[in-house]
């Protein structure tokens, strides 16, 4: 994965795009006055949600603290590896719930349990509609099925791994955007929320 690179960046058209398409919104703001928007919308959304991100507790074992599972992967948009949560878009006729354990095992090969799932957020809503629910799900890694894991990602996925403590988070992902990877905004903003919350 370390090789990735961009080779190349050029314009596209809608009818040359599988997964996104630009639309140009005309609305009327408070004081009456009509204005245009420009955004973008992913083609792929099956109902109302586009996908889901998955926030996982593994179970503290006695020689490992609870932890957090983040994915490291090539994104081409921003050029860098970047550190995500487990993610992923919702198929068909899933609910969300159905997609997070989905998405967990093929991503990190745990099996886990749905804690919670949050009403549809989104994502960056000043260039897209794009939305998606985040999970909360409980890994028991004294499981059977939750020993010697392999991931399954889908083909053209090249995704590593990584197991954080949860009380660690922030600061390991600070680190790592000083020196090797790229942050995704939302798990940057759950971290601090962590970080903020213990010292209230």
């Amino acid at each position: 994965m370390s090789g990735a690179k961009i080779l190349n960046i050029t314009g596209m058209s809608n009818n040359e795009s599988k997964w996104v398409a630009l639309d140009k919104i005309e609305y009327q703001d408070p004081s009456g006055k009509k204005r245009v928007w420009e955004m973008c919308h992913r083609t792929s959304r099956k109902g109302d949600c586009d996908a889901v991100a998955i926030f996982t507790i593994l179970s503290a074992t006695e020689d490992k603290p609870e932890e957090t599972l983040l994915v490291s992967q090539f994104r081409p948009p921003v050029g860098k590896l970047t550190f995500e949560f487990p993610a992923g878009l919702i198929d068909e006729g899933e609910t969300a719930a159905q997609a997070a354990v989905r998405e967990l095992k093929e991503e990190t090969g745990y099996c886990g349990v749905v804690r919670e799932v949050s009403p549809i957020i989104f994502s960056d809503p000043g260039l897209t509609n794009a939305n998606m629910k985040l999970v909360v799900m409980d890994v028991d890694r004294s499981l059977e099925i939750n020993q010697n894991v392999v991931a399954v990602p889908d083909e053209g996925e090249f995704i590593d791994v990584f197991h954080i403590p949860v009380n660690n988070l922030y600061d390991f992902l600070i680190e790592k955007e000083k020196t090797t990877h790229a942050v995704d905004a939302r798990l940057l903003h759950f971290a601090y929320g962590l970080k903020f919350a213990s010292k209230v």
